[in-house]
This record gives structure tokens, sequence and C-alpha cells, in this order.
């Protein structure tokens, strides 16, 4: 047994979707059932192994679709999950989709401690989710929130995306009057990537899709405007969330905060196939194949099939790249007690071309990208990662 808790956050990867949409390069596939079992009782195993390193206060089950679960799996997980007597989660958050959540599945997930629920709504655009390959409708958001609401759920996030091929700024400002109608908790809004082995990408090398980034700065721009207008307060490049008190922070109370624990750095377990997770200072990901995974978990080892432990530096420049995502940026004495580093001096010519640039401001407190900045924040990121 060890000595003592090192993580206080956990990660489950659920590999299953209905089908792959056409821009998704995370692992997943289309389960067959008895696959799924086999799955939840790998995962099972894979829990007993870390519980007693873990005293998780935030738990993110993401996909795939973990809410394709039924009921059954989600009963054995959630039993295994609670034989641990971890206190009670400040915040658990499962992912769905649209269509993928019935009353009694709420219910039970609700009753067992999630709390938070992020739904992969992409577009309330009919044609544009038929061109992201999603097997939900307009219809089935607005009927999964209600039914989501009427579990008891006050935390949800929707999920949306912008610049897709097709997208005109008319289509983005109906779907964004839609999302901020729907009074969700949070929003989490990603410019559409091209990752290789995706169908888009593919598109893209054929000529047959274009990039048109004029439009995609717009439609940032105008998804500020109304986040703001709505009351959310940005806390991340992609990230909005709502605030309980009139009192300003650095993240608003309803920010993700097993996210915000990735971008400041913190370790982490994951679990399920291809997972990644960050321990005692070693970088580990499981293996991307859920047959090859169960068959480990069933032999009584864990999946892994890479580990690596960064040099302090190469470690400070990756934490410095996640921390700069975030509109506070790096609070200066917290990224020093994190890495041992001072920013300043380590990072000094990237700073002052950065302030230069107009994309970064310094102060005595911190270190924070500008609006502008955030724009390119891949970029300024890749800027401090060291070999």
């Amino acid at each position: 047994m060890l000595e003592k808790s090192v993580s206080n956050h956990l990660y489950v990867h659920v590999p299953f979707c209905a089908k792959k949409c056409a821009y998704c390069a995370f692992y997943s596939e289309a389960g067959d059932g008895e696959l799924v079992n086999r799955y939840v009782g790998a995962l099972t195993k894979e829990l007993e192994l870390v519980a007693m390193d873990l005293s998780p206060k935030t738990i993110f089950f993401g996909g795939g679709t973990p809410s394709m679960l039924n009921m059954s799996q989600w009963e054995r997980i959630l039993q295994a999950i609670h034989q641990f007597r971890w206190p009670a989660p400040v915040e658990w958050t499962v992912e769905c989709n649209p269509a993928t959540v019935s009353l009694d599945k709420a219910k039970l997930l609700r009753a067992a401690g999630v709390n938070r629920i992020s739904m992969g709504a992409q577009s309330f655009d009919e044609k544009l989710l038929d061109r992201l390959g999603r097997v939900h409708s307009r219809e089935m958001i607005f009927k999964s929130f209600e039914i989501l609401r009427a579990a008891g759920f006050d935390n949800i996030n929707v999920d949306l995306m912008f610049a897709i091929p097709g997208q005109t700024m008319e289509s983005w400002r109906q779907t964004l009057a839609e999302a901020m109608a729907l009074r969700s908790e949070h929003l989490s809004c990603y410019e559409v990537i091209y990752e290789e082995d995706t169908p888009l990408y593919e598109e893209l090398r054929a000529g047959t899709v274009q990039v048109d980034e004029d439009l995609a700065c717009s439609m940032y721009d105008e998804l500020l405007q109304a986040t703001a207008a709505s009351g959310f307060q940005q806390y991340e490049v992609a990230n909005f969330a709502r605030h309980a008190s009139s009192t300003p922070s650095e993240t608003p109370s309803r920010a993700c905060q097993h996210n915000v624990n990735y971008w400041r750095g913190g370790s982490f377990y994951g679990l399920g196939p291809s997972a990644a997770g960050y321990v005692r200072g070693l970088r580990t990901r499981n293996v991307s194949n859920t047959v090859k995974y169960c068959e480990q978990l069933e032999a009584g080892q864990r999946a892994i099939e890479f580990s690596e432990e960064l040099a302090p530096l190469a470690r400070a420049g990756e934490i410095a790249a996640f921390g700069l995502r975030m509109n506070a940026g790096w609070p200066l004495e917290q990224f020093q007690r994190r890495t041992g580093y001072d920013l300043r001096p380590e990072w000094k010519p990237e700073i002052e071309r950065m302030i230069e640039l107009g994309y970064a401001e310094l102060n005595q407190q911190r270190f924070y990208l500008t609006e502008k900045g955030l724009r390119f924040a891949d970029w300024a990121g890749a800027e401090f990662l060291r070999s």
C-alpha cells in the first residue's frame, strides 16, 4: 500500500461511438455488446490497481461517447468506484451526445454523484451536423438538455464547433443564439482542426475543402461578443463559464476544474484504452486497442504502452505552454512554485518577442496573453517548449 494519495484527478476514456465523426482523431470504435462488457470488466480491474493511490476531487469520463454505455454497464462501473469509499468528488463529469441519455440513465448518474455533464452538440444546423458525421438532430439537442435538467443536473457544458466546412457567419450566429438560449453553465467552442487520419484532413489534402482563416477569426470574435453579452466569462482560449459571485476570480465558479488541473500542470491518472496520465513526474499512455487493453488487465497488469519522464526544464516549458491558454496566464510565483523555474529569465527572448507583437503582457504579478495573443495560443505555447 502506498503511503499517501498522490493524485486528486482521474480521467476515464470510454472508446465507443455509434459512428466516427469526420473530424475526430481520438481513439474510438463501434463496439459490440460483448466487447463493451469486456471493457467494463477491464476498467474495474484497472481502477482496483490504482485506487489506493487516488482520492479524486475531479473525475472525468470522456470518449468516445460514455453515455452510450447501458444502465447495467454504468451500474457495474459506479459500484466499482463506490467500493473504494473515496470522498465525494467536487466535480464529476460525464461526456454525452444528444439522444444517448434517457431520463433513467441520467437519474442513475446523478444519484451516483455525477454532478456535471458535457454535451457534444457541435452545431444547431442540420446540414452541418450531417457534414460532421454527427448522428443527432438539432431537436435532439433540446430534448437531451431537458432530460438532463429534469434529472437534476445544474452544471451542464455545451460543446460547439466553428469554421466547419460550409458554415457561414449567419449560421454561426444562429447556433450561438440558440446555445445562449439554453442557459447552460458552461460553453466550450473549438475551431475545426484538420487532424491527420480523419476524413476532413483527406478532403483538405484533396483540395475539396479550403480553410478561410479570415472567416474563422471573425467567427471567434463573434463568439467572444456573444458569450460576454450572455454572462459568460472566458477563462481559457475555448472555454467560457458562468460565475456565481460578483467578486472577480481567475477562474469562474462554473469553470471545469478537471481541465484547469491540466492547464496548471497537475497530476492525474488516465484509465481506459489510449488514456494518458501524469503521476510522480511520469507521463504514461495506455495502449490504443481495446482488445489488447482488456487482455492485459485480465492478466492483472496495467495496459501502459508508453511512458517517459521529462527533464525538469522540458516539463516546465510544457507547463508554461498549457497555462498560457488560460486568460489569467501564469502568476509568476505560482509558476515558480510549480516548476522551480522563473519564467522571466528562462524565457526572456520569447516573452519580449510576444510583448513586441502585442500578443502578451508582463507585470509584477503575472505573464499572460492578450486577447489578440490568445487567438494564437498554440503558437505562443510552442515557443516555450524545450527539448
